[in-house]
């Protein structure tokens, strides 16, 4: 089952040229794509409703907040049940250094990009918040030493 949405290419445009700059207006966006103002405006917002367009995000730099060191966790939980998941997966987003967090499959059941002052805030974060739990099982530590963007997303072919 598939919930993908049918997009044309004046949609696949729009995408595109929003992923790379969200804040461009829609009297430009609709010069770049061909079509009038109103019916780009028309466009995003069937975008919007439909689910592909999720919202407008703000990146921030973790470096220049004191956070300049960033890290992934890779975390196994055990017994790995339902009503540990539940406030595992709240106490884990609820930490201010963590920044993404997802449900594996496979040895690790949680991957934690997290972004810290230095090593031994990351060895507190990993003995405090995580091990200190009886359900944490075992975390990898993995630093990041560099990080890229990737995209635009656009369906396949």
């Amino acid at each position: 089952m598939s919930d993908s949405v049918v997009l044309d290419p004046v949609d696949l445009h729009i995408l595109r040229s929003l992923q790379n700059d969200a804040r461009t207006t829609y009297r430009e966006l609709a010069a770049e794509v061909g079509v009038a103002p109103s019916t780009c405006l028309d466009r995003v917002a069937r975008l919007r409703r439909s689910g592909v367009i999720l919202g407008n995000a703000l990146r921030l730099d973790p470096a220049k907040l004191g956070r300049g060191l960033e890290a992934l966790l890779l975390v196994q939980v055990r017994p790995h049940r339902r009503e540990l998941i539940g406030p595992f997966v709240e106490r884990v987003r609820a930490l201010p250094e963590s920044r993404a967090l997802f449900h594996l499959t496979g040895p690790d059941d949680y991957l934690v990009h997290v972004a810290v002052t230095g090593t031994a805030d990351l060895q507190r974060l990993v003995l405090d918040e995580f091990t200190a739990h009886r359900e944490v099982a075992r975390v990898e530590t993995r630093l990041i030493f560099q990080e890229w963007e990737c995209g635009p997303l656009l369906p396949p072919g």
